[in-house]
């Protein structure tokens, strides 16, 4: 950041950086980039510098005409200094606690967290579904919401992908920040796969399976229809990860991020009924004419 412009990745910085650079030194240099905590953490590094710096001893002669008095030492011990405030800003502005964090971006966190714990609830009610003896009739009702609902992820990752991957800017709404968790080290698997071509490719494969489940009969449609389950349920479990992340780690919000995990769970949810009725068909025995 350079004043109130954002450089980002091996295309802008190379472009634009030197002729900032020059325009700034012309004009006699740019002031401090305007980022909440930014100025006060520069204020708390000049002070602790200052007070660290030693002060001058005093002349030899000095010493030897006026000898110092030794102050005797207390007997209750060091002075203990207070414990510093939860939401202090640090010394380190890159060491902060997870309430610091979260205080960076309350509104975007905040929603982080609601939709964190809808998705946790959406797990225990998809596990409350399966202990019930009952696989239920599937009438089908809400199953032409899938492949709609996984065009919609599909559009979501793909934007996801390009910003990962073309290292621009992302477009982001008026609550969250997209763009620190782009840039965060959790915008990559093992630092190498993008979570947007995760995504892209986990929607695809769901709509296959619904396709073939729709398509097709007997023990293949039942494989389908529980491959579309499980592929879903563990989107959904990689989104309460990545959901933890953002306001807990990141200490950012990404508001595409949160429209796929919503998207994932819903598919979860449409997908348990097929699912149980398919584990229950393969667990029953193949009856054999005699």
């Amino acid at each position: 950041m350079i004043g109130d412009q954002y450089l980002v990745g091996s295309g802008d910085i190379p472009e634009q950086l030197p002729g900032l650079v020059e325009t700034y030194l012309a004009q006699g240099g740019v002031d401090w980039p305007d980022i909440p905590g930014l100025r006060e953490a520069i204020t708390a590094t000049e002070a602790t510098q200052q007070a660290s710096v030693p002060t001058a001893e005093p002349a030899p002669q000095e010493v030897q005409e006026s000898a110092p008095t030794i102050a005797p030492v207390s007997p209750e011990g060091p002075v203990e200094e207070p414990a510093p405030s939860a939401f202090a800003l640090p010394e380190n502005p890159f060491e902060l606690t997870w309430q610091q964090k979260f205080v960076q971006d309350p509104a975007g966190n905040t929603l982080s967290v609601i939709v964190l714990i809808g998705m946790i609830g959406a797990v225990l009610f998809t596990i409350f579904q399966f202990q019930q003896r009952k696989a239920g009739e599937d009438k089908g009702k809400w199953q032409m919401l899938i492949p709609i609902l996984c065009a919609i992820g599909f559009g979501v990752a793909g934007y996801l992908a390009y910003v990962e991957t073309a290292q621009v800017a992302a477009v982001c709404g008026p609550v969250g920040d997209c763009n620190t968790v782009q840039q965060s080290e959790y915008a990559r698997l093992f630092g190498i796969l993008p979570i947007g071509m995760m995504g892209l490719a986990g929607y695809v494969a769901i709509m296959i399976a619904w396709l073939t489940a729709r398509y097709t009969k007997d023990k293949i449609m039942d494989l389908a229809n529980l491959s579309m389950f499980g592929m879903a349920a563990f989107g959904v479990f990689f989104s309460i990860y990545l959901t933890f992340l953002e306001p807990f780690v990141i200490g950012a919000t990404c508001a595409w991020c949160l429209t796929s995990a919503i998207l994932i769970t819903i598919l979860m949810l449409l997908s348990i009924r097929p699912a149980k009725a398919a584990f229950h068909k393969l667990r029953q025995p193949s009856i054999s004419s005699s």
